[in-house]
């Protein structure tokens, strides 16, 4: 939205966070257009920096558009600042274990006394009740939910593929933040904004929980369910290759038949509906996978596109760099990495007016922004000066 005011302009955001959870909170509220000031410790700033493995990439992605201060929150001095900004701040984001704000002094009622229009969102990852103390992760709740035995076949459990739990649980804070500033608008008080993992988690599994309660027996994971649709799964490709095919109307199914050449398909009478089709899915699947094992990948994705029926092949993360539909839509935004290369990310799935809200700011590197925070709170030189030696500033 290069030409137009976007929708959080003039909101500040004191962001302390680590890992996904309060990151992808601030990243929603940075993309809208909120400054978010990212409170990192000293001298090497948030530890998410240097994570290896699955989460190498954590910080690059989740926190584009936003400022770095650098400071010792535990000094007295490190203190003093962060409750200098703290009354300058409409909100304030936080994701840290159980207890950890309290201990710095910086829990709501403290803060409230500080700024009484300040929106506190705390993310956790139980909401209060006999969990709250608990430490929880992703893929902790993923289990405990039932989402991970969903995923998984049967005796199996399995995480989701990407950190969603998180993602959702960060996106809903930015959803309570937005309620509360407009709330806010209406009463001039800030309030306390909750979230919690395990919530979050089984917010996502109540389709199941309906299922459950209204057929009255337990459900069986995703890959051993009974699918409502007689032709719905991944199917093996000439070029050792794969793809999913869905077909979802008796329209798709005559519209695949001819596009397929399978007319001996369409002439049976026992495969006239769908509900005929899942009666005889163990005689049709063979002849499906047949039909495909004869063809290259290629030629599939031509014939589903031309023929309106849903299809996906089965891409990696690495294949969305070039997928074409990213790429020519915009929503994919060149991104500094720690090395200094360049690679493209994905931006938030939103637009306005037909534009996206993109990048401003590569992410931050550490204590990128700390001398002019100070700076505009009346530090003189000789103080940020004496702050850096002393080390409550990163040097």
């Amino acid at each position: 939205m290069a030409n137009q005011r976007l929708p959080l302009e003039g909101i500040r955001v004191l962001e302390f966070s680590h890992a996904v959870m309060g990151p992808a909170c601030g990243l929603i509220l940075a993309d809208m257009g909120a400054e978010v000031i990212k409170i990192e410790p000293t001298p090497d700033g948030d530890p998410t920096r240097r994570l290896r493995g699955f989460g190498t990439g954590f910080f690059t992605f989740y926190n584009r558009n936003k400022k770095s201060l650098a400071v010792n929150a535990k000094a007295k001095a490190g203190q003093k600042i962060i409750r200098q900004l703290i009354a300058t701040s409409d909100v304030l984001v936080e994701n840290f274990g159980p207890g950890t704000m309290e201990r710095l002094g910086l829990d709501y009622p403290a803060l409230a006394k500080i700024n009484p229009q300040l929106i506190y969102c705390s993310l956790k990852g139980f909401m209060p009740g006999p969990y709250e103390s608990r430490v929880a992760l992703d893929e902790i709740v993923q289990m405990m939910s039932g989402l991970a035995f969903m995923t998984g076949p049967p005796g199996q459990p399995l995480r989701a593929g990407a950190s969603i739990i998180d993602i959702m649980g960060g996106t809903y804070g930015a959803v309570g933040i937005l309620l509360a500033l407009r709330e806010r608008d209406a009463t001039g008080r800030g309030t306390l904004v909750r979230n919690g993992l395990f919530e979050t988690a089984a917010f996502l599994m109540g389709q199941h929980m309906a299922s459950s309660a209204i057929s009255q027996t337990p459900l069986p994971p995703m890959p051993a369910r009974v699918s409502a649709w007689a032709v719905y799964r991944i199917f093996d490709t000439k070029d050792e290759d794969a793809i999913f095919v869905g077909i979802t109307s008796d329209k798709q199914w005559e519209r695949f038949c001819t596009s397929f050449e399978r007319t001996d398909l369409l002439a049976d009478a026992t495969l006239k509906t769908n509900n005929d089709r899942v009666l005889e899915r163990d005689r049709l699947m063979p002849e499906l996978e047949k039909t495909f094992g004869q063809m290259y990948k290629e030629d599939i994705v031509e014939r589903c596109a031309q023929a309106g029926i849903p299809f996906a092949p089965i891409a990696r993360p690495e294949d969305l760099f070039d997928d074409p539909h990213l790429k020519q839509g915009g929503s994919l935004v060149s991104t500094e990495l720690p090395d200094g290369r360049f690679s493209t990310l994905p931006l938030m799935p939103l637009t306005l007016d037909q534009e996206w809200m993109g990048l401003r700011s590569q992410p931050p590197s550490v204590g990128k922004n700390t001398h002019e925070l100070l700076v505009e709170l009346d530090y003189s030189k000789k103080d940020i000066a004496e702050l850096r030696s002393s080390g409550v500033i990163a040097a």
